[in-house]
């Protein structure tokens, strides 16, 4: 997508550091809090970069990889899992809730009968770009300027390890295998399985057909969200293997949609250092959770909300412009500095 417009702007890096640092001469240095705000003010192009109605969205899916690999699969366990989340019996919807986050659960395949991708692609070419489409349109109509995207589904982790070692060209081991349990019938399975769908698609590069061939619908679904995302110039908050792999294939559409993802982490599996580490990144927040993608986001929303702070509410000369009162309101709605100057653009 050509509309995705690169961040890098120096003009507005100078002055989002300059603003920082007269923050800085009176309230201290913040650390790495500093370089996220610089990226919020970045991506929205405004010297107060603020955010509205944040959502999170957790992207359901079967995979037919799931029962050719998982032999430990129960059936309808993803769909118990969209129930648990929608009665509000696990943290990640507890804390969106506590957090002021809009949660919603996308079905992007549940119950659905997929062929495994050692038998033949996971789904069809037209599929994959279907699917891409429908994510679009759910971006187009998401509120607000923040999405948190995040897999949900039993081989969801794995069948995206599939995506991110074929486009990225590394051993799919180093994102399967945790590296600290021992040998086990059931991983050397696993390995058997993901080592013959890559194999049985040895030729396949370009990225929607690595989607295509090795992917869930909900990866599929994730990259049209985040293509119609940073073409809004939102945040993503990129959290777990299957967003990471949404991720990358939509960088391979349009490169700048990783200027607008910031990550985050839910799970303690080794092979999401991998991962993160094609994107050079690391995660806002690392506490050691090992619990369903999504949570990081949550947790880390609040960090975010306090480094965009950073720059629009924390007057320069010590009070915070959202507790001046009215005065203060009509000042800061009036503000030309709001918005980048136009010989900052």
């Amino acid at each position: 997508m050509s509309l995705i417009a690169e961040t890098s702007n120096p003009l507005l890096e100078q002055a989002l550091l300059s603003k920082l640092a007269q923050r800085g001469d009176l309230g201290g240095q913040l650390g790495a809090l500093e370089p996220v705000a610089v990226r919020l003010g970045l991506l929205q192009n405004s010297l107060k970069p603020r955010f509205r109605d944040p959502q999170l969205v957790l992207f359901a899916a079967d995979h037919g990889l799931a029962v050719e690999g998982l032999p430990a699969a129960q059936p309808d366990q993803t769909g118990q899992q969209v129930q648990q989340v929608l009665a509000g019996q696990l943290p990640v919807a507890v804390f969106a809730h506590q957090l002021g986050l809009a949660l919603s659960v996308v079905d992007c395949g549940v119950a659905r009968q997929l062929p495994g991708a050692r038998m033949g692609p996971a789904m069809s070419l037209d599929q994959a770009h279907a699917a891409i489409r429908a994510g679009m349109e759910i971006g187009d109509t998401l509120r607000g300027n923040l999405v948190a995207c995040a897999g949900l589904g039993v081989g969801s982790h794995e069948a995206a390890a599939l995506v991110i070692a074929r486009l990225a060209q590394s051993p799919v081991a180093e994102l399967l295998l945790s590296g600290s349990e021992p040998e086990s019938d059931a991983l050397a399975h696993l390995m058997i399985v993901a080592q013959g769908a890559l194999g049985r698609h040895r030729d396949v590069t370009d990225a929607v057909e690595v989607l295509a061939a090795f992917g869930g619908f909900e990866t599929a679904v994730m990259v049209g969200v985040m293509l119609v995302a940073a073409s809004k110039r939102h945040l993503i908050m990129v959290d777990g293997m299957a967003a990471c792999a949404a991720l990358l294939v939509a960088s391979r559409i349009s490169a700048p949609v990783i200027d607008y993802a910031l990550f985050c982490r839910s799970r303690a599996h080794p092979g999401l250092d991998k991962a993160l580490a094609l994107f050079r990144a690391a995660p806002l927040l690392e506490l050691g959770l090992d619990t369903a993608d999504g949570t990081g986001a949550c947790l880390s929303w609040p960090l975010v909300r306090c480094a965009a702070a950073l720059l629009s509410d924390l007057d320069a000369q010590g009070a915070p412009d959202s507790h001046a009162g009215a005065l203060g309101d009509q000042r800061r709605a009036a503000d030309p500095d709001s918005t980048a100057p136009a010989g900052l653009v």
